[in-house]
């Protein structure tokens, strides 16, 4: 991993504190905008008995709700330990704790100790990791299925916003960047790993884009 993100950055940023905030706001309000679309985009391909890998997928909304509607199993994996409790919280209250397995590791590093599943998700991932390719090449390595990712468009007012993040990200000395990568070369990487793009929903700041298994 770069020097910009550290284990301690990534913690600053994604705290506990995030955490309980995002299960509040998933408690009273449920899935958000980007959230839904994916959710809806997996409801119609077919999700009953099928498994799912969820790459950073915070407190496991995307999880609960695939597995209200028949998911079988899941995979949770995420970088930093600080949502664990929340999710374990929010499983429990949904009644799901024994479908969800949750690891904490890097998955671009680590991801070869995780088996495949039938579907891939990663929701507002690849703009907090700066080697592309190895983290949507591993995503896409695993999907047996189906990967969907969303990422942030590359209009100039989405530069122009994480340039400014990223100012005040290094005037407090948070060692942690957040990464604008080119759209096409994100898909592009995927489809190298044997998948096709099935559907590309541009959006107006953040991007789906759904692939699936090349026969």
């Amino acid at each position: 991993m770069s020097d910009c993100c550290s284990p301690q950055g990534y913690r600053q940023i994604f705290s506990e504190r995030s955490a309980r905030a995002d299960a509040r706001r998933y408690r009273r309000r449920g899935l958000g905008p980007t959230s839904r679309r994916i959710v809806d985009i997996l409801k119609r391909e077919g999700v009953k008995d099928r498994t799912l890998i969820d790459v950073g997928g915070g407190i496991g909304a995307i999880e609960i709700e695939l597995l209200k509607h028949g998911l079988g199993r899941a995979v949770s994996v995420e970088l930093t330990p600080t949502y664990e409790d929340v999710a374990r919280d929010l499983l429990r209250e949904a009644g799901y704790e024994d479908r969800v397995e949750r690891s904490v590791m890097d998955f671009a590093e680590a991801g070869s100790s995780i088996g495949s599943a039938d579907l891939v998700v990663m929701n507002r991932v690849i703009c907090c990791y700066p080697d592309m390719p190895r983290l949507a090449g591993e995503a896409a390595d695993h999907a047996r299925g189906m990967l969907v990712m969303s990422f942030p468009n590359r209009r100039w007012w989405t530069r122009l916003a994480f340039s400014l993040a990223n100012l005040g990200l290094r005037v407090t000395r948070r060692q942690f960047r957040i990464f604008l990568h080119t759209p096409h070369l994100i898909i592009a990487t995927a489809e190298l790993h044997g998948l096709r793009t099935r559907l590309n929903e541009p959006g107006r700041v953040w991007q789906v884009v759904a692939l699936e298994r090349a026969a």
